[in-house]
């Protein structure tokens, strides 16, 4: 059991109002399940509560980053500047060859990376899960990860046989859960997107989809099916309320009104969008405008390059401001859409610091330099606008605290480079 004592500022939402709400020098109690059982100021410390004194920190729900591929930390850096056609031939190159230890040591990199730098909660789509989800179990953080349907790369039935033995794996977790993981239109056959909607439709898993990231993507799908690619996936059956389509960078108006109409919600990946150059982006504005739910990704190291979910925050923003030369998105949107939205995504009673919601908190030092002169009225720009993970001092998932910069910077240092040393050592044949 947590007291987080006069927290400088709680920054959490009033679901009653729809915006954000800045709560200054108050205490934190959290319960020995980890849910969050009371705030206000100068609240009793009871025996058994650890006490810990909040007076240079800003308390945060934690961050969902809905979007990622954790292992991905292994290709961190490489072949950076290619056009995302040769990029991808790349990736597939090592990732044909990849082996269990290597992704086993690749998430653990990226999960250091990400609770680190304040994210509680991930949704992956990777190759071997089994070796993601055990590490993400044993350092205690939320994953919805599960095997790729991808024809290039896997048969149908191998994905299957996997996301079965997944399912029965992730039973006796805490943390994990399995989802249906489709790469994309353009790696799967028309059957394979059809068994993949039946098996989400069987195990009742929610299903995971790269869509309309490029134009070369929509020109060929209307080429070879008449249609636009939601449109054409709709057709199939996939864009229901258990589907998370993936970047969107091309997707057309009337589209939208499908995905909101079958209430699917979508991630914006949006510093992988400006790295890939695919040119198109989210049109966020629009979409929540419409009332679809939108989430926030970091997309894969190897495409960001980083997995620090507060630079994406600021991205987001910049990028359609950018392209709008329009301030109607804000902080507040997407500070919502990293919390709440994450979690609603996730179906678990989390994003807000409020009694009966999981303690997914995260603490941030406020005590310094460029985050200064720090005040009740700009403590939520200068999360989003300022902050970034190296800023983060504490996380903590369902009330146990899982990073604590004091307590394990330097072990975690000491891991990561043992780490880096083996994967280094296995990319050397794909750098000569």
């Amino acid at each position: 059991m947590l007291h987080l004592r006069n927290c400088r500022f709680v920054v959490t939402h009033d679901l009653a109002t729809g915006t954000i709400k800045v709560l200054e020098e108050v205490d934190i109690k959290v319960r020995e399940d980890g849910v969050v059982e009371k705030i206000g100021k100068n609240l009793r410390t009871e025996s058994g509560y650890e006490v810990v004194d909040c007076r240079r920190y800003v308390v945060i729900p934690g961050l969902v980053n809905a979007h990622t591929h954790v292992a991905m930390t292994l290709l961190r850096g490489f072949c950076d500047d290619e056009e995302v056609c040769t990029w991808l031939q790349h990736m597939w190159g090592v990732e044909r060859e990849l082996t269990p230890e290597v992704v086993r040591l690749a998430s653990e990199l990226g999960i250091m990376e990400m609770l680190s730098t304040g994210t509680t909660a991930f949704i992956d789509m990777y190759y071997m899960p089994e070796q993601t989800a055990e590490v993400a179990e044993r350092y205690g953080i939320r994953a919805a990860l599960g095997p790729v349907f991808m024809d290039v790369m896997y048969s149908a039935k191998k994905v299957e046989n996997d996301l079965r033995n997944l399912v029965t794996m992730c039973r006796g977790m805490r943390y994990v859960r399995p989802i249906v993981n489709v790469h994309s239109i353009y790696t799967c056959t028309r059957e394979t997107l059809e068994r993949a909607r039946d098996l989400a439709s069987e195990l009742n898993l929610n299903i995971q989809i790269h869509i309309s990231e490029t134009r070369h993507e929509v020109y060929r799908c209307r080429k070879e099916t008449g249609k636009f690619p939601i449109e054409y996936i709709a057709e199939l059956g996939l864009v229901t309320e258990r589907t998370q389509l993936v970047h969107l960078g091309w997707v057309a108006s009337w589209e939208l009104g499908i995905i909101r109409d079958q209430g699917a919600t979508v991630t914006h990946c949006p510093v992988s969008s400006m790295k890939l150059a695919t040119a198109g982006f989210l049109p966020i504005k629009e979409m929540m405008s419409m009332g679809i739910r939108v989430t926030i990704g970091t997309d894969g190291a190897a495409s960001n390059n980083t997995l620090d979910m507060f630079r994406e925050l600021k991205a987001a923003v910049l990028l359609h401001r950018h392209g709008y030369w329009s301030t109607d998105i804000n902080a507040q949107h997407v500070f919502t859409a990293a919390t709440v939205r994450g979690y609603e995504l996730l179906n678990i009673k989390g994003g807000v610091i409020a009694p009966g919601y999981v303690a997914d908190l995260v603490l941030i030092d406020v005590e310094k330099a460029p985050l200064q002169p720090l005040r009740r009225d700009n403590v939520l720009s200068t999360l989003v606008y300022c902050v970034c993970g190296r800023d983060v001092e504490m996380t903590m998932v369902s009330g146990k605290v899982v990073y604590w910069r004091k307590r394990d910077e330097e072990k975690w240092r000491e891991r990561a480079m043992e780490i880096a040393n083996k994967l280094n050592k296995y990319m050397e044949k794909y750098l000569t």
